[in-house]
């Protein structure tokens, strides 16, 4: 069975994904991965920037180990903490390893998709190799900086046959067992929030993937370790701060070190423009996605310098150099507006159009609709889009719009009156009065009119003004009364 462990920097451990001695506080590393280690390391303190990930640890090789009770719930495993516990890896000759890498996971999606859809399991290989490998290891949350740069420690931390399968076909893959064995298997991303169906299918297929590659590599005799990770999380949260501030009070946001900051355009010592999003997705022509969320917000590898800013009219210009193959370019335009409008006395910025251009080719245009708020506010929406579900929508106006689908979540947008580098109070999609508070109210409404009858109807009742007397003659009520 999988044991669970939420904290590893006191544990006991034997070898987890080969054979050798148990491992203790004070175990020495191997003379290779400890003249290696700098980089992976630094800062030495846990570094909480991009959330953490769950990383799953098996091997064909018996193992042992003795955790000691978690320091407390929730302890995120440090750089260092996983370079201990990888330590097995290095020691048994010769050896294989498989690092399963997949873009984004969080612990939650292994309970949410597992639960939410009945008896279709997206984890079922994964928990059925967990349960069968003579030694595993579940890690719920570990550093994500420590697994963006898992990969290059491994590398140089031996003499490796590396392999890279990106294709995901196993009937050709070959084995030299008597050297060193890295091989790495680049999942498919998660189409994450287009759908939580084509999410779910997404999942599967990893998992069947996982499933194939570890049953052949079984057949065939060979042994190894594996790890399952990804490079950050698949939901990350943001803190919401409330402050006295009308401006503040509600939904405005400031980024913490477990999330990544929004995109900024500033002119001179002013910021005129603030993005954010939790998750931000293309897919091209049905069958292309690309995930710009990582390239946007964490390693901010997006050209922001043809954006505009002015009083009146205001656009974001976010453009990427090669962001998937077979695109060598992609530029995505927010053109916002800022208006006066007599009915409400006040400014309202508004989100006019989004515009698409790839490879110099024809703008692939949308029309926007509920993207507006009071023009010293932010704009924020958990949903925007192309999907006819989602609040608000991005509707094509052109044929080339037709080609793309969008999908944005913990969308939050302000080009005008940016004070101070941060969002203002933020003026959401979802109306206050919402489908469940008019159910309630409805039902409720119901309930109080059945009981308003119900007292109407016993205040109705009226007591007998004459009684019999048992000892005396039977009483005769006339007819007539």
């Amino acid at each position: 069975m999988a044991r669970l462990c939420p904290a590893a920097p006191l544990l006991l451990l034997g070898t987890l994904l080969g054979t050798g001695t148990p491992l203790t506080p004070g175990s020495p590393l191997p003379p290779g991965p400890l003249l290696l280690l700098g980089s992976l390391l630094l800062p030495a303190r846990p570094a909480l920037a991009g959330g953490p990930v769950p990383a799953l640890l098996w091997s064909t090789a018996r193992s042992q180990w003795n955790p000691e009770p978690a320091l407390h719930e929730g302890h995120i495993v440090s750089a260092q903490e996983l370079a201990v516990l990888l330590q097995p890896v290095f020691i048994p000759s010769p050896r294989n390893l498989v690092l399963f890498l997949q873009e984004t996971l969080s612990i939650d999606d292994f309970t949410y998709y597992s639960e939410s859809y009945g008896n279709k399991n997206p984890f079922q290989n994964v928990q059925e190799i967990l349960q069968s490998s003579p030694s595993s290891l579940v890690l719920p949350a570990v550093d994500s900086k420590a697994t963006r740069q898992l990969l290059s420690f491994l590398q140089e931390s031996g003499d490796w046959n590396l392999t890279n399968m990106t294709n995901l076909d196993v009937s050709h893959l070959e084995v030299n067992t008597s050297k060193p064995n890295l091989l790495v298997v680049q999942l498919q991303p998660l189409v994450s929030g287009l759908s939580e169906i084509s999410t779910l299918e997404a999942m599967a297929e990893n998992d069947k993937i996982i499933g194939r590659l570890t049953m052949d590599l079984e057949e065939r005799g060979i042994h190894f370790s594996a790890i399952y990770t990804a490079v950050r999380p698949s939901r990350i949260s943001r803190r919401t701060e409330t402050t006295w501030n009308l401006r503040r009070q509600l939904l405005a946001t400031e980024e913490d070190s477990s999330s990544y900051p929004p995109v900024n355009v500033t002119i001179g010592n002013n910021t005129c423009i603030l993005f954010y999003a939790g998750n931000f997705s293309l897919k091209a022509n049905s069958s292309v996605f690309i995930d710009l969320t990582n390239a946007t917000f964490v390693v901010q590898n997006v050209d922001i310098s043809s954006s505009v800013c002015s009083n009146v009219n205001t656009t974001l210009s976010l453009k990427y150099t090669k962001p998937v193959n077979g695109i060598n370019s992609l530029e995505i335009r927010f053109i916002m507006t800022n208006k006066f409008y007599e009915g409400s006395a006040r400014y309202w910025s508004t989100l006019d159009s989004v515009e698409i251009k790839q490879d110099e080719g024809k703008i692939a245009t949308f029309n926007v609709s509920v993207i507006s708020a009071p023009a010293e506010y932010s704009f924020h929406c958990q949903l925007v889009g192309t999907s006819t579900l989602y609040p608000a929508r991005l509707i094509p106006s052109n044929s080339e719009a037709s080609n793309w689908d969008v999908f944005i979540s913990s969308f939050q947008l302000q080009g005008f009156n940016v004070e101070n580098g941060q969002f203002s109070y933020a003026s959401d999609c979802t109306g206050f009065f919402s489908p469940g508070i008019w159910m309630g109210l409805v039902t409720s409404a119901i309930l109080l009119w059945i009981l308003a009858y119900g007292v109407h109807m016993i205040m109705q009742l009226t007591a007998n003004s004459r009684f019999d007397d048992p000892k005396g003659p039977a009483l005769s009520v006339p007819q007539t009364e």
